[in-house]
């Protein structure tokens, strides 16, 4: 039997999806009568996170004390490596109290239904000079315009805290059937398929030529038996290209162009922060939580804007504690197509190029391109990609039109 690394923090994966039929009915029946609140759709998606098992060990939402140690060290209350606070902040708590167990209401889904049962440990409310020494350390930036700080200050300051019982993944698993999948359900497809050493790719975008190139390159390099491309479903900033569109691309792209059983196109439940070097963390967290022994690390990955330099997200895996994780990265530089060498390369591994020689091209380009109907460059898109984008970006130009 192929033995996966380990789960962060546990000997086994600790999801809080309710399974068993009989105590989800149960429990479901009990939710009906509890005092409820409508939390925020990044509350929404940690409870999806932590029911799919990526947020192991992690039992519900942090209190004040835990979420200002993991902001400021990088340490839960137990000691163990956590990179970005899980929290569940609310406007106003209401008639909440401390010690009540209460049903939290999925804001994502019509009639807002019940997501989860809470037993609430505490009730706090944040001070300005607490939320302000959250948003610095996890974000690098207090800039209201950046969109993960913005999401963050809507939520409210109010702090309810304790453990989840999670009943349902919000709308992933009904929007994204053939998509969406837990952590659980990627460890049990890599042991199945008798990987051991995997690759992941995180993405909020459709892949180009490059970031095909790219995963090529790291499981040539790294020897992988299998690459499991990860794709972000949740809430993204306007602007960027929505789930199904990407999901379609990518699906074309795997299905012309990778060979059989090496790759599996799955995605995830989860708000995008857009927080840089911290969030590149939390993806090697839930990576290895899902089975994964390398994530691939681009420049600027998840970040926004200018706000993190293009390596940063790289560079702090050299900052943590020896050991915090067990999963190893990839690092990359830009990729793109060298016309001198008739191929997709890393940047700094091409030496005496100009800028001239590679085929690179902005995103506000691309855009036009495909709004007009005109495929980019085959260097730079598959056909096969771009006629799917193209459809998408003329569809979007017509309604606005």
């Amino acid at each position: 039997m192929t033995r996966l690394i380990a789960p962060h923090g546990s000997a086994a994966l600790n999801p809080l999806i309710v399974a068993d039929p009989a105590a989800h009915a149960r429990l479901s029946k009990e939710a009906e009568n509890l005092p409820s609140i409508v939390v925020s759709s990044a509350a929404a998606a940690n409870a999806v996170m932590l029911a799919g098992g990526y947020f192991n060990p992690l039992t519900g939402y942090m209190g004040k004390a835990e979420a200002l140690s993991v902001a400021t060290d990088m340490k839960t209350a137990s000691g163990l490596f956590w990179p970005v606070p899980v929290m569940n902040l609310v406007p106003d708590a209401g008639t909440i109290k401390a010690g009540q167990r209460i049903a939290l209401r999925d804001p994502n889904v019509e009639g807002q239904p019940v997501l989860a049962v809470m037993d609430v440990t505490a009730v706090e409310t944040l001070t300005e000079g607490e939320l302000a020494t959250i948003v610095a350390k996890v974000f690098r930036t207090s800039d209201p315009k950046h969109p993960g700080v913005a999401a963050l200050l809507a939520q409210g300051k109010t702090m309810l805290s304790g453990p989840i019982q999670v009943l349902n993944f919000s709308y992933f698993k009904t929007e994204f059937p053939e998509t969406f999948r837990t952590a659980v359900e990627i460890r049990a497809e890599i042991e199945s398929r008798g990987w051991s050493k995997v690759v992941a790719f995180q993405t909020r975008n459709p892949m180009h030529r490059a970031h095909e190139e790219l995963c090529r390159m790291a499981m040539d390099r790294l020897g992988a038996d299998g690459l499991v491309i990860h794709m972000l479903l949740g809430k993204l900033k306007d602007g960027d290209i929505p789930a199904p569109v990407r999901d379609a691309a990518i699906r074309k792209m795997v299905e012309v162009y990778f060979p059989p059983n090496s790759a599996m196109i799955t995605g995830y439940g989860f708000d995008m922060l857009y927080a840089g070097p911290r969030e590149a963390l939390l993806h090697a967290v839930f990576r290895q939580n899902m089975g994964a022994t390398h994530l691939i690390l681009g420049r600027d990955h998840a970040g926004v804007g200018d706000y993190y330099g293009p390596f940063d997200a790289q560079t702090i895996f050299d900052e943590i504690p020896r050991g915090a994780l067990s999963i190893d990265t990839f690092r990359a530089d830009n990729t793109a197509y060298s016309k001198k060498l008739d191929k997709v390369v890393m940047m700094r591994e091409a030496p005496g190029h100009t800028p001239e020689d590679f085929v690179t091209l902005s995103g506000t380009k691309v855009r036009d391109m495909l709004g007009k109907g005109i495929p980019p460059p085959a260097e730079f898109s598959r056909p096969e990609v771009a006629r799917i984008l193209i459809e998408y970006y003329q569809a979007l130009d017509q309604g606005r039109g």
